[in-house]
């Protein structure tokens, strides 16, 4: 495992905390679960989807929630009393889960879809109008423009 030393970035940026403290939180990756396994996939310029694998799960066994900036999909298989059979063998694993993403600023959940085993969540990246670049027209006459904004 790799060690990296963020000490030098906290002295020299400023508003950027989140994200050193998720960084150091990627520390311990190769301990993170991984199951379900999931794909991530950019479908434009600011819309992505996470495909999570959720075989044997149906609608009513999944819970998808946004709180703040993190996206949590749980999955609890329930008992099926219909259906009481013994099992020989079970290879398709149907253990609870709960797989948690972080979201940037911006970025909101806009659907979900079980489709063949996979759970497809759309996600699009909305820029607010205040963090949209602007432009600002330079005047040839700094001094009048000040002293006309100030009047």
């Amino acid at each position: 495992m790799r060690q990296f030393d963020l000490a030098p970035l906290y002295r020299n940026t400023v508003g950027f905390d989140r994200l050193f403290s998720m960084l150091d939180q990627m520390v311990g990756v190769d301990a993170a679960p991984s199951y379900p396994p999931y794909n991530i996939e950019r479908t434009g310029e600011n819309a992505y989807r996470i495909s999570i694998a959720v075989a044997g799960f149906t609608d009513r066994d999944l819970t998808v929630e946004v709180k703040e900036n993190t996206l949590s999909v749980r999955g609890e298989r329930k008992p099926s009393e219909e259906r009481k059979v013994d099992v020989l063998h079970q290879g398709i694993a149907a253990r609870s889960f709960d797989r948690r993403f972080q979201l940037a600023d911006g970025v909101q959940v806009v659907g979900a879809a079980l489709e063949n085993g996979l759970l497809h969540l759309d996600l699009v990246r909305e820029t607010p109008e205040a963090k949209k670049p602007k432009l600002i027209p330079i005047s040839t006459n700094a001094a009048q423009t000040i002293e006309a904004k100030a009047a």
